[in-house]
């Protein structure tokens, strides 16, 4: 949204923070954006990334993990405590090749994509565009209420949610969620046994669009596994069907 709740114009408009220290690919992405029609910021370390996130709050935020001051998921978490709009600013995240732990983490404490380096800048500029078409399309995601509707009054599946705090408790514990997992999960809610694919996960729980990111799905619905077994090690509700997508199981009886 514009600052007068208008709906996003064309990229032209759309302002993007770059926080990466290596100048070779700060100015690459750079150029590529600026090229794209996007209004570009450049910070090299997280003191320069607060003091223009303090200054101007961006459409999207790329930001490289490995910064000379500290770790880019510092800035991630900072962002999702912080108070709208900084907090629902989107961050696509730069990380290494074999970085996976750093991709889940980053995704865990809320970004929303990643790119692995070395990537090509326009690869990134598409990604971008793509995001930023989710985040100001309709909102699509369903809600906890329409997802509460669909579980039978005598559900032993262990789920309970809470349409007015848009929260999801499992086996008794309140799950701490990013937007992502939280739309994923309410997603499969609907229809316990229903398989969804890669696409329609994207494309229901995340917007429009869902022509990349899919491997995003999978990185999601491994962090909420994990979620899940902390509250509950001895189930696995969401089932894999390889070459198909995701489900949650609906025998979830004691």
């Amino acid at each position: 949204m514009s600052e007068t709740g208008a709906p996003l114009r064309p990229a032209a408009t759309a302002h993007v923070l770059i926080v990466e220290d290596e100048i070779a690919i700060a100015d690459a992405l750079l150029y590529a954006l600026r090229g794209a029609g996007f209004t570009c910021a450049h910070a090299g370390t997280l003191r320069d990334a607060r003091e223009s996130l303090a200054a101007q709050t961006p459409s999207l935020l790329i930001l490289d993990l490995g910064l000379p001051d500290g770790s880019g998921l510092d800035l991630c978490r900072e962002i999702r405590r912080t108070a709208a709009p900084v907090s629902e600013v989107p961050i696509l995240m730069l990380t290494a090749m074999s970085d996976e732990v750093d991709r889940i983490v980053g995704l865990e404490l809320g970004a929303d994509d990643y790119v692995s380096k070395p990537f090509s800048p326009r690869e990134v500029c598409l990604r971008v565009k793509t995001i930023l078409r989710r985040m100001h399309a309709p909102d699509d995601a369903p809600s906890a209420a329409t997802a509460s509707a669909a579980l039978a009054p005598n559900a032993t599946n262990g789920f309970e949610l809470d349409a007015a705090g848009q929260r999801i408790r499992y086996a008794t514990q309140w799950l701490d969620l990013t937007r992502r997992e939280l739309h994923l999960l309410q997603l499969l809610l609907q229809r316990p046994g229903h398989i969804y694919s890669r696409e329609t996960l994207l494309d229901r729980a995340w917007g429009r669009d869902a022509e990349s990111m899919e491997r995003t799905v999978d990185t999601h619905v491994k962090t909420l596994r994990a979620k899940l077994r902390t509250a509950d090690p001895t189930r696995d509700p969401i089932i894999t069907h390889r070459g198909l997508g995701y489900s949650l199981s609906i025998d979830q009886a004691d």
